[in-house]
Formats: C-alpha cells, structure tokens, sequence
C-alpha cells in the first residue's frame, strides 16, 4: 500500500510496549512505576499530595491577592475620595479637593527660577523684534493651556504616569522658552 497523503495514515497506533515505566525508573528508581506498579486511585500516597499541593496553591495564591489589596489601599489614590485638605497646584492656586487627589508641589529652587524670569519677561520681551515677541507670546500661552489641560487631566486621573511625565515636560518647556528670551535679549543689547 502506498501512502500519498496523511488521510492515508492508521488513526490509532498502540505502541508496541509502554515506555513509561523505563522513563519512571530512570527518573526515579523507588517509584511505584519503576517496580511496574500503576497507581490510578485517589487514595495513592502521589495522588495524594497532588491534591494537598493544589490546595496549597490556591491558598497562596488567595492570600497573595488579599496582601497586595490589604497594601493597595493606601497607596493608590481612589477616584471620588475627596482629600482632607486644599492642595495647591505648581502655580500655587488653590484646587478644590475634590478635583485633584495629590498635590503638585514644584522644587522651590524652580519656583525661584521662574520668577525670577518672570519678573523680567516683560522688559526683555521689549528689547525683541516684533515677529519674535509675538511667536515668544504665542508659545508661553500655549504652553500655560497645555499645564492647564494636564492639570485638570491629573485631578482625574493622578496615577497616570504618562500625565505626569507630560506635565514635568511641559513645565521644562516653559523655563527653555523663558531661559531663551533672556538670553535672547541679551544677545540683542550686546552684553
């Protein structure tokens, strides 16, 4: 008989002797498989701590589970659950406690920074060129409504790293462009 497909092929093929009995005693030579003995019963001694093995298992797992609830509690900020206090954002404005669930607290040496900076935007912004005041002004007022967004996206959300990470991007963003038109206008007066 020839064979031209798969479809060809015996369904089932009983082996000729059964292995498992060599692989047993080579694995383990005091098994009851090395000795020839089956053990098919639940009440075998394997059989057995499998099953105390399983039990174990689950309530491992069950007791994993209510720790890391019994930790989770406390760190994470739950939605709704309105905090004790105000809180203020990077601005220093007040939010209402319901809306945000952490405070923004900025470094005090930025706060420095930035007003520093701020105190002198307006006399620097005078020593530009009109195209470039303009394109200054539009970025630091799109970059305010963008800390606006963020701020209002974290006091709903203020787990989300991404947020975050966006917000602290955003505030570098705003000291480059104010740190630019010092410079800027330092360059413009010779100095």
């Amino acid at each position: 008989m020839k064979i031209t497909s798969l479809r060809d092929l015996p369904q089932n093929i009983t082996p000729p002797n059964d292995l498992w009995q060599s692989i047993a005693a080579q694995i383990d030579p005091q098994s009851d498989a090395a000795h020839g003995v089956r053990r098919t019963t639940a009440h075998g001694g394997s059989a057995a701590r499998l099953s105390q093995m399983r039990w174990l298992a689950a309530a491992a797992m069950v007791a994993a589970v209510a720790v890391g609830i019994w930790v989770g509690r406390d760190l994470l900020p739950l939605p709704g659950k309105e905090a004790a206090t105000d809180q203020l954002t990077a601005r220093g404005t007040p939010v209402a406690p319901a809306a945000v669930n952490v405070a923004y607290v900025a470094d005090p040496r930025y706060q420095r920074q930035r007003a520093a900076l701020l105190a002198t935007l307006q006399a620097r912004l005078a020593t530009l060129p009109p195209d470039s005041r303009t394109k200054v002004l539009a970025s630091l007022a799109a970059i305010d409504k963008a800390k606006l967004d963020l701020e209002d996206a974290l006091g709903k959300d203020p787990s989300n790293a991404l947020l975050q990470e966006l917000l602290v991007n955003t505030y570098q963003d705003e000291m480059r462009v104010l740190a630019d038109v010092h410079t800027a206008s330092d360059a413009g007066r010779g100095t």
